[in-house]
């Protein structure tokens, strides 16, 4: 790619992001169901107050994620993973970018993280703290998940809006829960309400370790050397989690292996998911950058973002598939040839990272690859946002913009990095 290719690849992801926040404000916020942001009453009896007073502000409860092509909103319930994670986006939006530095977008951070903390923290029967799943449009628990990732994207959240508004209560919350999961993952799962049944095996899954180290880069983030320190070890665990799923003689990448390193018995131990590996790839090309370790960066780009590409890509179709069986079996996910948006967000990530560190063209050539395909099929040029679920054919299978899984993070995420290392790239041309 040339550099006007690359500007101009700059200018539409520009143009993306934009859409995609725009789309988001316009329709994801409750503006219903809210109280003052100063007073604490409720939005109705406010309203008797707007007579009076020439300005107000209210919280909003929260985001609606079940979102039609056209921006209708299908479901009222609020998942807690992605009430977080668009906490997390619009803080990191708001502090890092000249242009979304407005005061609609600090709002619905605001009010997004006042609603999280308010009901997403349900007790649990040890009297540990567990996030729901799931909550009402008015924010009652409605399901709790036996699994971690509520609670990681609480913390993530409540880390970037500690930072936006100096609020070091926010940043001791995310810290206290923060030390709860390294707990659960590393000592005592017990609290995760998960009973240990005789036929189960313990698995180290990918999206634990990746995960956490995520959540140490966040934690870590220009707080200084003390704070680098706590996390230093747990890094440390994650890097060795991970890489023990490289499987096979570095020709396969496992979603799951054994708590020892190796290989499971069935379709569990076959599961292949590449967009998995490629996220896990870029997190540690940023580990190996921040610790100076240049065996763990070559591992990163050699094993977590070529291998994935060259075994998901669709060489018939294109695009990136959801599930592998590295033997070529069905894999038990029957959704395993869809295209999906989010492995394509991540392969854009990671392939113009591993190239902005290398500068080895091939690895550009593949962004190029991925970013032809990415953006001539899921961006909806008509409604605005990303379709998320296409067919292996490429088209279009499920037409919403948001659902239970799928909500304002790993397409804005992904814009939002891509034009940052464009940016980088194209004020170092040399």
């Amino acid at each position: 790619m040339s550099v006007v290719t690359l500007e101009k690849c700059r200018e539409n992801i520009r143009k993306q992001l934009d859409n995609v926040v725009d789309f988001w404000l316009k329709y994801s916020l409750d503006r219903v169901h809210g109280y003052c942001l100063y007073t604490g009453i409720c939005l109705y009896c406010y309203i008797v107050q707007i007579l009076v007073m020439s300005s107000f502000a209210f919280y909003f409860r929260g985001f609606f994620t079940c979102i039609g092509k056209d921006g209708k909103i299908y479901d009222e319930l609020k998942y807690v993973w992605l009430q977080g994670r668009q906490v997390w986006m619009y803080c990191r939006l708001y502090r890092t970018m000249d242009r979304f530095h407005k005061p609609e977008i600090l709002e619905a951070a605001t009010v997004g993280g006042a609603f999280l903390r308010k009901f997403a923290r349900v007790s649990s029967s040890s009297g540990q703290w567990k996030c729901a799943f799931c909550l009402t449009r008015d924010g009652k628990a409605l399901k709790v998940q036996r699994t971690i990732f509520s609670e990681c994207f609480y913390i993530m959240a409540m880390d970037e809006l500690s930072r936006l508004t100096g609020d070091k209560d926010m940043q001791l919350e995310a810290e206290q829960m923060m030390e709860q999961l390294i707990y659960w993952v590393q000592v005592d799962p017990s609290g995760l309400g998960r009973p240990q049944l005789p036929g189960e095996v313990p698995i180290n899954s990918l999206s634990v370790p990746m995960m956490l180290m995520c959540l140490v880069q966040q934690l870590t983030e220009g707080r200084g050397q003390e704070v680098a320190q706590k996390y230093k070890e747990l890094g440390n665990w994650c890097v060795e989690q991970i890489l023990q799923h490289i499987q096979r003689a570095g020709t396969a990448i496992l979603e799951n292996v054994s708590v020892d390193g190796s290989e499971l018995p069935g379709c569990q131990g076959r599961l292949q998911n590449p967009g998995h590996a490629l996220e896990a790839g870029w997190f540690l090309m940023l580990y190996g950058a921040q610790s100076g370790d240049k065996e763990i960066h070559r591992t990163a780009i050699r094993n977590f973002v070529e291998l994935p590409y060259q075994y998901g890509w669709d060489k018939e179709h294109g695009g990136l598939f959801y599930f592998l069986d590295v033997d070529g079996h069905c894999p038990t996910q029957l959704e395993w040839s869809m295209k999906l948006w989010w492995p394509h967000c991540e392969a854009l990530i990671a392939f113009l990272m591993a190239y902005s560190h290398t500068r080895k063209p091939e690895l550009l050539e593949i962004f190029s690859e991925v970013y032809q395909y990415t953006f001539s099929h899921f961006p909806d040029a008509e409604n605005g946002e990303w379709f998320g679920y296409l067919t292996q054919e490429g088209k279009v299978a499920l037409d919403f913009k948001g659902g239970p899984f799928k909500g304002f993070f790993h397409v804005p995420r992904c814009l939002y990095m891509c034009e940052r290392i464009l940016d980088d790239l194209l004020e170092n041309k040399d």
